[in-house]
């Protein structure tokens, strides 16, 4: 068992062994096993940064066996440079999660923490999935630990969320295993990614694959206009399961599209760029004035995810060097900022049982150290300089100018709309006299909260500062993937 094995089935392993442990006086050692097991997955990912071969563009780490013989179907795993930091990405937020979910999670705890670390080593599982049925199965097997977590510990219309986040990237991705099957036809027998890069598809025949794929891709990012699954999963998902669904799950989409459309349907993806353009310009520009009027916390952060996630997209289907590697930078530094603002606003809710943001107001009087962390992560929602949240919009913009300098202005207007949404929450919730008697009896963080925000807070800053670690790995194999694309589009 290689490296990426141990990396998927070690917290699957232990959140299994998690579910068989259910007894109410077992809770304490629930959660020390589960606390355990994130960190050993996590240590199982470091090698896979410490081996990898910077500059290098190949697939790195591989491991292959046939799985379903008639089918010609591989247990094929590898990583390269683009899906390296997203796997010690998510083996990060799972621990992070862990941790926030300590105590604020008082029933059914083995279930709880089970299914967060089955959830990881599934998503673990798609970002190393080099053979299409093997990406299919752990794509699709996300969907059923996250449905669990929001519809058993989510909020009062928990159900009603549940079964829109299964329904809407359920049906898209029912387009996806067809264009697969088409594929697997095409190719003569094989689900082996590399063998469909080469594939001589006609421009009809990409255009239709190219719209099955935007089906599951686009929905699970979720650009606009199927993202409205998204702000009511959020409000009544618990802490963690928004954490891991901004911070990882959304990135699933983006990944998708960068392992699937652009290499395999080039012609398609640059036909159609200036679609891709304009639905991600709408989330960046619109669903930011959207996130201007919202009255709670959560949901205010979740448009603000699918405004940030517009630039993933833009990034994209620029098709250039800078603009590829400033979405992958802006996935990553998303997964940092948004976990860490709706990590913060569970603090609050743990204290309050509330997200309104009228419910508040004056809470640095009686915070002050967690609003000094509060304060970095709404400036680095807001793209500030120095910050992980400004690296890759910055790369984005740039890039978009070069291509055209009014889609780059639209783009641009984000970092305004960002400033003026964060901040008028922050205002709101943390400045001026003490509003009310909640606000007046809360306590600041303790021990736990203290290390969760502290280590995000370094994740943050140490990625706005000195991005170049992240960007020396995905540099190389965002250029192959780039003259792939330019080399399909001249045959």
């Amino acid at each position: 068992m290689g490296l990426l094995s141990l990396a998927i089935w070690t917290p699957i392993f232990f959140g299994v062994v998690l579910l068989a442990l259910g007894r109410d006086d077992q809770v304490r050692a629930v959660r020390w096993i589960a606390l355990l097991s994130a960190l050993l997955s996590l240590a199982v990912t470091i090698p896979l940064y410490t081996g990898f071969e910077v500059g290098s563009a190949a697939m790195q780490f591989v491991e292959k066996w046939v799985w379903i013989d008639h089918f010609n179907v591989h247990y094929h795993l590898a990583v390269d440079g683009i899906s390296l930091w997203l796997v010690l990405l998510t083996a990060f937020i799972t621990v992070i999660v862990v941790l926030a979910s300590w105590e604020s999670i008082t029933e059914r705890v083995n279930q709880y923490m089970g299914a967060f670390l089955i959830l990881s080593g599934l998503m673990i599982g798609v970002f190393s999935a080099q053979d299409a049925l093997l990406f299919f199965v752990f794509f699709e097997a996300t969907l059923i630990p996250m449905y669990l977590i929001i519809g058993i510990w989510g909020g009062p219309n928990k159900i009603y969320a549940a079964f829109k986040f299964f329904l809407y990237t359920l049906l898209g991705s029912l387009l996806m295993l067809v264009a697969l099957i088409y594929l697997f036809n095409k190719s003569g027998g094989s689900f082996d990614l590399a063998t469909w890069y080469l594939l001589p598809l006609s421009s009809t025949e990409q255009t239709l694959l190219f719209f099955a794929f935007f089906a599951a891709f686009a929905v699970k990012v979720p650009m606009w206009p199927v993202h409205t699954w998204l702000p009511d999963v959020h409000v009544e998902a618990p802490t963690g399961g928004s954490a891991v669904l901004a911070a990882i799950m959304l990135k699933l989409g983006a990944y998708g599209f960068l392992r699937f459309s652009m290499p395999i349907l080039p012609d398609a993806s640059a036909e159609w760029a200036w679609l891709m353009i304009a639905l991600s310009l709408v989330a960046v520009v619109y669903v930011g004035l959207v996130a201007l009027v919202q009255q709670d916390m959560k949901k205010l952060v979740a448009y603000s995810s699918v405004a940030h996630m517009g630039f993933v997209t833009l990034g994209f289907f620029v098709f250039s060097d800078l603009g590829v590697s400033g979405a992958i930078v802006q996935m990553i530094a998303h997964g940092f900022v948004s976990a860490a603002m709706f990590l913060a606003i569970g603090v609050l809710y743990d204290r309050v049982h509330s997200r309104n943001i009228a419910d508040y107001g004056g809470v640095i009087n009686t915070m002050p150290v967690f609003t000094a962390f509060a304060l970095l992560f709404v400036m680095a929602n807001a793209g500030l300089p120095g910050t992980a949240g400004f690296v890759g919009e910055w790369m984005v913009i740039l890039a978009a100018v070069k291509a055209n300098f009014w889609i780059g202005a639209a783009a641009a207007s984000a970092l305004i709309f960002g400033a003026a949404y964060s901040l008028w929450m922050f205002k709101r919730v943390y400045l001026g006299p003490v509003a009310n008697d909640n606000v007046k009896n809360l306590v600041d963080l303790n021990a736990r909260e203290f290390f969760i925000m502290a280590v995000l807070a370094v994740a943050v800053l140490f990625m706005g500062v000195y991005p170049k670690p992240f960007t020396d790995v995905m540099d190389p194999a965002v250029a192959e993937l780039l003259r792939h694309v330019a080399i399909s589009k001249l045959n």
